[in-house]
């Protein structure tokens, strides 16, 4: 609607995962090269987590564009499945489904294994929203992770994942799976300064030429009420850029951003545990800063 406007080739604040939007702050460069090191030295067992909105999908995908084709990559976008269900999943993905005998799901696998790393290739198991794996699954990825030579690894498993992955990997059934993580990260939000950096890169590789559209008391603000959550930030933004366009004027200001945080609709509901998880969060941050308007 107002990309013509701001001479846009497209909406800068979606919240589809582009990676061609992807902004390098602290915290995700960091993690995008804790992730490639941590692959490249075959440490087998990886885990990123971070709350709702911080950018662990965009960050998974960066990571697969990062991959050479000296890597085959797995990935499970959404693996709330039963133990079957998910080694199914994997091994389509593999493109072995075909090979597998009397659902014996590890010996397939291995075999895949071994093929790939005798052509020089590292497998790389990618599992998104991995705090929704059932107990049996998660089970399941531990007798992957066994799959193994001599000498090393045969296949690097990475979970993404919201905090509750780390409190279900504490229960105690599961704790040998716990010990076999070589490598945690935690994603955190944004700070006031990363913000308008952020802003800036968003808008400028949706095609944007020119002066800072959002003024300091907008990103100020935007700051105030989204903690940083870059999910949060990026719906505001929408909003706000929408505002501006509908009254006339070009830069973004604090009102449009109170415009944008006052309207019921700022956070769309989606269908699932992560969309309303999302949804709630923003909500709750939006409305309390609401009150404090007018107290």
């Amino acid at each position: 609607m107002y990309e013509a406007y701001y001479g846009l080739a497209e909406k800068p604040f979606s919240l589809t995962p582009d990676t061609d939007f992807f902004y390098q702050s602290g915290t995700h460069r960091e993690a995008l090269n804790v992730l490639l090191v941590a692959i490249k030295s075959g440490d087998g067992f990886i885990k990123v987590t971070g709350e709702v909105g911080t950018g662990k999908t965009l960050l998974c995908r960066k990571l697969l564009d990062a991959l050479n084709d000296n890597f085959n990559t797995v990935y499970i976008p959404n693996p709330y499945m039963n133990c079957n269900a998910l080694l199914d999943a994997v091994i389509a993905e593999m493109g072995i489904a075909d090979k597998l005998e009397k659902d014996n799901y590890l010996a397939c696998i291995n075999d895949y294994l071994i093929d790939s790393a005798k052509q020089s290739k590292t497998t790389v198991i990618i599992l998104d929203e991995a705090q929704s794996l059932p107990e049996e699954s998660l089970e399941a990825i531990r007798l992957l992770s066994n799959l193994e030579t001599e000498k090393k690894k045969l296949v690097q498993i990475i979970l993404f994942g919201q905090p509750e992955l780390d409190h279900k990997l504490a229960q105690s059934s599961i704790r040998q799976l716990q010990q076999r993580i070589m490598h945690a990260y935690q994603l955190m939000p944004l700070d006031e300064e990363a913000i308008r950096a952020y802003l800036q890169h968003r808008v400028e590789s949706a095609g944007y030429s020119g002066p800072e559209l959002f003024d300091q008391s907008a990103r100020r603000l935007l700051f105030k009420i989204s903690h940083g959550v870059p999910r949060i930030i990026n719906v505001l933004s929408n909003k706000a850029m929408m505002q501006s366009y509908a009254s006339g004027e070009f830069y973004v200001s604090r009102k449009h951003i109170q415009t944008a945080a006052r309207d019921g609709k700022v956070i769309p509901l989606k269908a699932g545990r992560q969309g309303l998880r999302a949804a709630m969060l923003a909500m709750f941050a939006v409305s309390i800063y609401l009150t404090s308007l007018y107290q």
